[in-house]
């Protein structure tokens, strides 16, 4: 586990791979070696699912975000995404969004068909240092969606968890 955990964060590309060590050595010196290899986080056995879900998650809200390249573009259907450019045009049209919007809609299409909580998408659009409910996602998402008319049908609601952008 050590090993592989110094190679993954020595290679560049895999250096921003979040990595939670899971294992039966429970030692201080054990947790201390783990944590020098590179690892994010710790968990000995046993283990509380709730628990570890939880520090996944924390692990995976720390992790660096994806960064874009200016020229990439995310395409659906008719719907043309440039998160470089802040631009979003359907048919050739382009689409006025406010910030908030466009980074909901950047976020959720960079990824089709995951599931991503409210607490998940405001952590990617407005990070940890705002104060504003898990439902004001909800309201952005109306807005989101009246905005891209017919392509808003994209942005699917998953009953009693989230939000994600359909695949094709």
């Amino acid at each position: 586990g050590l090993s592989v955990c110094r190679r993954l964060k020595s290679n560049a590309d895999t250096q921003d791979i979040p990595i939670v060590m899971l294992t039966a050595r429970g030692e201080e010196a054990d947790i201390v070696r783990g944590l020098e290899a590179g690892a994010d986080d710790y968990i000995t056995k046993p283990f509380s699912p709730r628990v570890l879900l939880a520090r996944m998650q924390a692990v995976l809200r720390r992790a660096p975000k994806n960064s874009t390249n200016e020229d990439d573009m995310i395409t659906h259907g008719r719907l043309k995404i440039r998160p470089g450019h802040h631009e979003v045009v359907i048919d050739d049209v382009p689409v006025e969004l406010t910030y908030t919007e466009f980074a909901i809609l950047a976020y959720l299409a960079s990824r089709p068909g995951w599931v991503f909580t409210r607490l998940q998408i405001l952590d990617a659009v407005r990070g940890d240092n705002y104060e504003v409910t898990e439902r004001s996602v909800d309201v952005h998402i109306v807005s989101l969606r009246r905005k891209l008319g017919d392509a808003g049908s994209s942005v699917e609601t998953v009953r009693g968890v989230g939000y994600r952008f359909r695949e094709d």
